[in-house]
């Protein structure tokens, strides 16, 4: 009688071992389909696969890459739900709390964006971008004093940030602190002189300050560097109908 039952047994031992396999097998085709479909930025594809092969097998790799798809579609909520059960399962992955954070910023949720900037820090606080996009969200909050303080941080971190510069400047700006403003902008501008963002900004600094023919140059600057920057056009508009 027991010998009688080890065929059985074994054969369903190597039914379960080969289902698993396939099982397997499957959800990892599935997977390298969507990363072919997200290479040629058909993200309706993408997301059809991947959600093929997490229901078969889910996989961290898999959660962000369908969040990576969704966030690029615009579909914030979606996007930020896969980022979540990516860092449910690896709590440390770092980049999932940053796509998960500029999903938030992106869709009005400063506070959540916030947090998830501040768990960044936590996880690698030397890391000057980190304080470089907490820095957008609290100003995009209004909270300027806030964001000055972490483009300060940033700029400790990494001197040579030309952007974080111009950004401190621009909340300057924001704050009626023109002065300031316009000393970040002359660093931003000493550090990437082809950079068309600080002479446009400078230029602002200098006419609300009522110096409009160093503004006229500025603004002129910029639009030399590119001749499509809108912001620069309606400010070089704005100077013509006062004169200069």
């Amino acid at each position: 009688m027991k010998k009688n039952l080890i065929v059985p047994l074994a054969l369903v031992a190597f039914l379960c071992v080969t289902t698993a396999c396939v099982t397997s097998k499957t959800a990892e085709e599935y997977a390298n389909r969507a990363d072919a479909y997200m290479a040629k930025e058909n993200y309706d594809r993408a997301i059809a696969y991947y959600t093929k092969a997490i229901r078969i097998a889910p996989s961290a790799n898999d959660y962000f890459s369908r969040g990576l798809a969704y966030y690029i579609k615009g579909d914030y909520d979606r996007a930020i739900a896969d980022y979540t059960q990516r860092i449910r399962i690896d709590p440390n992955f770092a980049y999932a709390y940053l796509m998960r954070a500029r999903a938030y910023h992106d869709n009005g949720d400063y506070d959540q964006a916030i947090a998830d900037f501040t768990q960044l820090i936590r996880i690698d606080p030397d890391f000057y971008v980190y304080y470089d996009v907490r820095a957008r969200a609290y100003h995009d909050k209004g909270d300027y004093d806030s964001a000055i303080a972490d483009y300060t941080q940033a700029i400790r971190i990494y001197p040579s940030a030309s952007g974080v510069y111009n950004d401190r400047g621009a909340t300057y700006n924001d704050k009626g602190d023109y002065d300031r403003a316009i000393a970040d902008f002359d660093q931003a501008i000493q550090l990437y002189s082809d950079y068309a963002e600080p002479y446009r900004h400078r230029a602002f600094a200098y006419m609300k300050k009522g110096n409009y023919r160093q503004a006229r140059a500025d603004v002129n600057k910029a639009l030399q560097i590119d001749p499509s920057y809108q912001s620069a056009q309606e400010l070089s508009a704005e100077l013509q109908r006062l004169g200069y």
